[in-house]
């Protein structure tokens, strides 16, 4: 009972500390850091759902977080809707692309999913850097009354409320039907689980997930490249974040974000160009060959370490 009080808690006390800290710092720069962070949170559970719990390695998750942000950037600012209302929006424009696109894909098993799915972002990408080869710019009555403040906070509100759905998946029949195909989908299958039914979920709720990072991006970003928003980056560093962190767990994400925008913010300043990214790249090899839990594993092996050093104090 105690420990399940500390577990609550801590999460609790987090998210507490989290409101209140811009009361407290009033730096632009750590708020910026911070907002980063809670946008890879929610970026990287999102994939976390399809790739860590269903075992379907997405690797156009860039498309839908694309669409997402298109979306609610021009309903935001073309039609005039509340923001809130625009950000739905563009979770329902990515699910529904899910929608489209879900049935044909899943037939696609193994490595012929992977690569459709990297196929269809880089397409979109293409197409919009050719559609839309100019940056869209936020109207400049929007940048003079331009606040970071606000954008933090709808930052951290997506962040726990993309945390609490990985939590309920986890915890839920759904999310049982999805180990089970992530461990053996044919054996899945026979013992009656329906598979197309359970990654078909997992993938509109990871997608619309992916959407509405996409809008707080696009609520954030003064001026941006539509095509950019399609980049294979916005894919692989989710995939990074989230084998770092622990994949198919709901703290290694946070953890592998933390890490993620602390460790690149760091490199960028003493590395030249992109630089950074072939770091990233070269740890992300090294964790999935020594530590496939990531961060996980060597935090629960640390405290077997401990719990062992103690044992032999007593003895």
């Amino acid at each position: 009972m105690a420990i399940t009080r500390i577990r609550t808690a801590i999460p609790t006390l987090v998210v507490i500390c989290l409101i209140a800290l811009p009361v407290v710092v009033k730096r632009t720069d750590v708020l910026t850091w911070l907002f980063l962070t809670l946008l890879y949170i929610t970026l990287s559970q999102s994939w976390n759902i399809i790739g860590g719990f269903a075992g379907q390695v997405n690797l156009g998750h860039a498309a839908f977080f694309g669409i997402g942000a298109l979306t609610t950037r021009y309903v935001w600012l073309h039609f005039g809707l509340h923001f809130s209302l625009a950000l739905l929006g563009g979770g329902i424009a990515a699910t529904l692309f899910a929608i489209i696109i879900g049935l044909p894909a899943f037939r696609l098993r193994g490595i012929y999913f992977v690569i459709g799915t990297l196929v269809l972002a880089e397409i979109l990408r293409l197409v919009f850097y050719t559609v839309f080869p100019e940056a869209d710019v936020m109207p400049m009555k929007l940048i003079g009354t331009y606040s970071l403040l606000p954008r933090y906070y709808l930052s951290l509100i997506l962040a726990v409320l993309t945390v609490a759905v990985v939590y309920w998946v986890s915890r839920s029949r759904l999310g049982m039907g999805l180990m089970a195909v992530r461990e053996d989908e044919d054996a899945a299958e026979a013992s009656g689980v329906n598979t197309q039914k359970n990654k078909l979920l997992a993938f509109l709720i990871s997608t619309f997930m992916a959407g509405l990072a996409g809008g707080i991006y696009a609520y954030y970003g003064v001026a941006f490249r539509p095509g950019g928003l399609f980049e294979p980056v916005w894919t692989f560093d989710a995939v990074i974040i989230t084998y770092v962190g622990g994949v198919g767990t709901i703290i290694g994400p946070i953890i592998g974000s933390v890490f993620f925008v602390l460790l690149k913010q760091f490199l960028s300043l003493y590395l030249p160009g992109g630089m950074h990214v072939a770091v990233f790249g070269a740890l992300f090899i090294v964790v999935v060959l020594f530590f496939p839990e990531g961060f996980i594993e060597l935090l629960a092996k640390g405290r077997s370490c401990l719990r062992g050093e103690r044992t032999e104090v007593v003895s």
